[in-house]
């Protein structure tokens, strides 16, 4: 579809339709609409949606200069999803079929997501080309989350057709194409049966960190239960807020935070794609301002990157007063990285108030905690060797005693309702207050194992509801401290080492980029514990490189107290999880593959 051009249905119950180009809608969607606002209370997504329809909010999408390519309210999604589910349909695939979609950021996912829903199939988002090891690790990656899901049915932009085409031989699919090629197809005369509450609601891979991506068995009545927390507590959307987000809709965080929520809450959002933020993470800000979004979230790096590359008489024109909710998650949050940004844009109305820390997995839909609306960041400074020697969580309020290290913590917030949380030490056993162990969760909104995959669900998931998350956490207060993966902890001479801590003494230094260096362990002579970061520098060639390396181990050696094997290694060797994160067993795995770990 060339831009400036939109897809115009008329529905025609169930009848052929008629479908037309037209210049797409020069407008973008008000933020105040004409209906009520209700918090996601409804049994499923078309029932969100069939709500929603009634005002005149909805999604609007815009390209990299910041110009409006197509705005679609809920009424013209609700029309283009359910004549799409009717061809759906035509295919004959069995209802709660699996349909596979590469989410690149447009239109066309959304109307076939939707769709989905109405037909009674199961969306599966599939990552888009960003972060894989070239087109042909791509094409890999595709094919095994095809495999994985079962889907019979897939579709994918023109600009992704290719890959989908090529990584979907030899599998025992139904159809493979382009929206066009399902757009041809006649309507089904059967009648739709949407999905209900206790069947999926969509299939949503892992992002692999720690392991190979898991497809996690999301239900209608899960999500929606999320979705009602998030908007209702989390948040408290109010009439006339509005969502910017450059969030991937194959990530958890943008597809349930960002694209489910605002519909489930009858909000318009604005959205634009990741690689187009990557390029111009200042659009971000420009469209916030321009406007008048009140909501939008980021992992800290978007707020970081966003810092560095706006321009001081940029910043001056913007008008942020109206961000209300500025939410982080996604990653351990550093706190320097925010206090940046706030500083930078103190000037043109930004409230640092406006951060909102908070966690959440896919496991659990999305979102575990969140901060309170205006609390800005609550920092723990803890006493750091106590906790990695004896898991002790020992605060220092103001500070640093004499020989003592401090390590500071943002607060992710208190559990949403319906959620219960426990600590427990690596026997399984629930820690006291002021320790730190590995966070379990249960609640209405965890997923309901993981697709085809019994034994990994049977690590996770216990028989009575308890989800092991994985990850290190102490409570402060009652609310979630996140330290780190449990999988990824670096035991040396019986102390735990957090790989993020090495990882950001890495990415202090002026030669390596934020998210340029990974962190992990390796067994060294006689079976030894060793901890090794590998490290890809801005310019190999103007580096005196051992130099570098003699630094960076002298600074670890200072500031965590242990020896540290330092590689350096050509770009793009880096494994990244689909949400654009390093992966840290991934990238040890190929090291080892490639033979690009010397340890001394």
């Amino acid at each position: 579809m060339n831009q400036g051009e939109a897809l115009v249905y008329t529905d025609t119950d169930g009848k052929s339709n008629i479908r037309k180009r037209v210049k797409a809608q020069t407008t973008p969607t008000p933020s105040e609409n004409t209906i009520p606002i209700k918090h996601g209370t409804f049994d499923t997504l078309t029932d969100a949606l069939d709500y929603a329809a009634g005002g005149v909010t909805g999604f609007n999408f815009y390209n990299r200069r910041g110009g409006l390519t197509k705005s679609i309210p809920y009424s013209q999604l609700r029309k283009e999803a359910r004549t799409l589910a009717r061809k759906i349909l035509f295919t004959g695939a069995p209802r709660g079929s699996h349909m596979a979609i590469v989410a690149n950021t447009h239109p066309d996912f959304i109307r076939f997501f939707f769709a989905c829903q109405y037909a009674g199939m199961v969306p599966v988002p599939l990552p888009i080309f960003m972060h894989f090891s070239g087109a042909s690790g791509y094409v890999k990656q595709v094919h095994r989350l095809l495999k994985l899901s079962g889907a019979r049915l897939a579709v994918a932009t023109p600009d992704y057709l290719s890959f989908l085409k090529e990584a979907s031989k030899g599998l025992e699919m139904e159809r493979t194409g382009s929206p066009e090629d399902y757009y041809r197809l006649p309507e089904s005369n059967a009648t739709l049966e949407p999905l209900g509450p206790e069947e999926l609601a969509y299939l949503q891979f892992t992002s692999g960190s720690t392991r190979f991506p898991k497809g996690v068995m999301v239900s209608q009545k899960a999500v929606m239960n999320n979705i009602n927390v998030i908007t209702h507590h989390g948040i408290n959307c109010q009439r006339g807020d509005r969502a910017v987000s450059w969030l991937p809709f194959y990530h958890d965080m943008g597809l349930v935070g960002l694209v489910l929520a605002s519909l489930g809450s009858q909000l318009s959002v604005d959205f634009f794609s990741t690689a187009d933020f990557a390029m111009r993470p200042g659009l971000w800000i420009r469209l916030m301002s321009e406007n008048s979004g009140t909501i939008s979230f980021s992992p800290p790096f978007g707020y970081e990157l966003a810092a560095m590359r706006l321009r001081q008489n940029d910043i001056e024109t913007f008008d942020l007063s109206h961000w209300r909710v500025a939410g982080v998650g996604a990653e351990m949050i550093r706190p320097e990285l925010l206090e940046r940004f706030a500083q930078r844009l103190e000037v043109c109305g930004f409230d640092k108030k406006a951060f909102m820390p908070c966690y959440g997995m896919a496991e659990c839909s999305l979102a575990v905690s969140f901060s309170k609306v205006g609390e800005g960041l609550k920092i723990d400074r803890i006493d750091q060797e106590q906790l990695a020697e004896k898991n002790l969580v020992k605060k220092i309020a103001t500070g640093t005693p004499k020989g003592a290290k401090v390590k500071e913590f943002v607060r992710c917030g208190r559990l949403l309702p319906g959620f219960e949380a426990q600590i427990r030490d690596e026997k399984g056993q629930m820690v006291n207050e002021g320790q730190c162990g590995t966070l379990f969760l249960k609640g209405p909104s965890l997923m309901k194992g993981y697709f085809n995959d019994p034994e990994a669900t049977k690590e996770v998931l216990s028989e009575d509801g308890w989800l092991n998350t994985g990850d290190v956490a102490y409570m402060s207060e009652s609310e979630i401290v996140i330290t780190g993966r449990s999988k990824d902890l670096i035991i040396i001479n019986g102390r735990n080492i957090w790989p993020q801590d090495i990882e950001y003494l890495a990415e202090a230094m002026d030669e390596v980029r934020l998210g340029n260096a990974c962190a992990f362990s390796l067994a060294g002579e006689h079976g030894k514990e060793r901890a090794v970061v590998v490290v890809q520098l801005r310019n190999l060639n103007g580096n005196d490189l051992q130099a570098f390396k003699d630094r960076l181990k002298g600074l670890i050696a200072k500031e965590l107290g242990i020896e540290c094997h330092v590689e350096i290694v050509p770009r793009n060797t880096l494994v990244r999880t689909t949400s654009g994160k390093p992966s840290r067993s991934g990238t040890k795995k190929r090291c080892l593959k490639l033979g690009l770990i010397h340890l001394d």
